[in-house]
C-alpha cells in the first residue's frame, strides 16, 4: 500500500468515462485531490496527471449493479491510498412507459438499475468512511423521484427509493463524521437523457425545454460546479441532503 502526502485528499468517482464523471473527476483534480476513476474517458487520465493528481484507474465497474463493482473500486482506494476522503456515483436504468402497460420486469429493471446499484455502492463506501471517522459521499438519484413523472412512473418511484436510501443512511452514520447526500437531476444535456427522451429531434427537445422553468437543458459541466461543495471537503455541515437539479422543474 502506498500513501499520498497528508495534505491531498483522496476521492473515488465510480464512472469516469459518462455523464458528469469526467468533469467531476476535473475540477477534484485541480482542487487538490488525487483520484480512483472507474472506466475513464479517452485521455482523461492524462489530463488529470497533468493537473498534479495520482490516479488509480479500475476498468470494467461500470454496472453498480453488479456488487463486485463497487467492491473493486474500494479496494483499489485503500490498496493505493489507504483512504477514501470522498466518493460520488451515478447510476439508473431509465425505463419508461404507462403503469398500465408495465410489467414485473420492468419493475424489477428499474429497482436494480436505480436502487440497488447505490446499495451496493453505499454498502462498499460507506463502513470505510465510518471506519476513518469522516468522508463525503455523494449519490445521484434523480429530480424524477421528487414528484409523479409521467411516462415514466416505475423509474421514478425506484429513483424516489434511492433518495430516501441515502437519508436514512445519512442519519445513521452523521455521529461518525460521515456525509451522505444526493443530487437528483433531470432534464440534462446528455446523450442517454436526449436518447429516452427523444430529445435528439428539435421539435421534441423544444417541447421539453418549455416544460423546464429556466427553458433549457442543464450540461455536465455547471452539474459537475455544483456538485463540489459535497464531495471537495469545504463543507462539512450538510448531511442527509436532496437537492433537485431540474432547472426549477422539481
Amino acid at each position: 500500500m502506498s500513501t499520498t502526502e497528508p495534505s491531498r485528499r483522496v476521492a473515488l468517482v465510480a464512472d469516469a468515462g459518462f455523464y458528469v464523471g469526467p468533469p467531476i473527476a476535473r475540477l477534484l483534480a485541480a482542487r487538490g485531490h488525487d483520484l480512483v476513476i472507474g472506466n475513464p474517458a479517452a485521455g482523461l487520465v492524462e489530463e488529470l496527471r497533468a493537473a498534479g493528481a495520482t490516479v488509480e484507474v479500475v476498468d470494467g465497474v461500470r454496472n453498480l449493479a453488479d456488487p463486485a463493482a463497487a467492491a473493486a473500486l474500494v479496494h483499489a482506494a485503500l490498496q493505493q491510498f489507504g483512504r477514501i476522503d470522498a466518493a460520488v456515483a451515478f447510476s439508473g436504468r431509465i425505463v419508461t412507459g404507462s403503469f398500465l402497460d408495465s410489467s414485473l420486469d420492468d419493475l424489477r429493471t428499474a429497482v436494480a438499475g436505480c436502487l440497488e446499484a447505490p446499495f451496493h455502492f453505499l454498502r462498499a463506501v460507506v463502513p470505510v468512511m465510518v471506519g476513518q471517522g469522516h468522508g463525503q459521499v455523494l449519490v445521484f438519484t434523480s429530480a424524477a423521484g421528487a414528484r409523479p413523472t409521467p411516462n415514466a412512473p416505475l423509474y421514478s418511484a425506484a429513483r424516489a427509493g434511492a433518495t430516501m436510501l441515502v437519508k436514512n443512511v445519512a442519519a445513521e452514520v452523521a455521529r461518525h463524521g460521515v456525509q451522505v447526500n444526493a443530487i437528483g437531476t433531470n432534464f440534462m444535456d446528455f446523450p442517454e437523457f436526449r436518447r429516452a427522451a427523444g430529445a435528439d429531434d428539435p421539435a421534441v427537445r423544444a417541447r421539453i425545454e418549455a416544460a423546464v422553468p429556466m427553458r433549457r437543458l442543464g450540461t455536465v459541466d455547471e452539474c459537475a460546479a455544483f456538485c463540489m461543495p459535497y464531495i471537495d471537503g469545504t463543507s462539512g455541515f450538510t448531511t442527509g441532503q436532496f437537492v433537485a437539479y431540474a432547472g426549477g422543474w422539481a
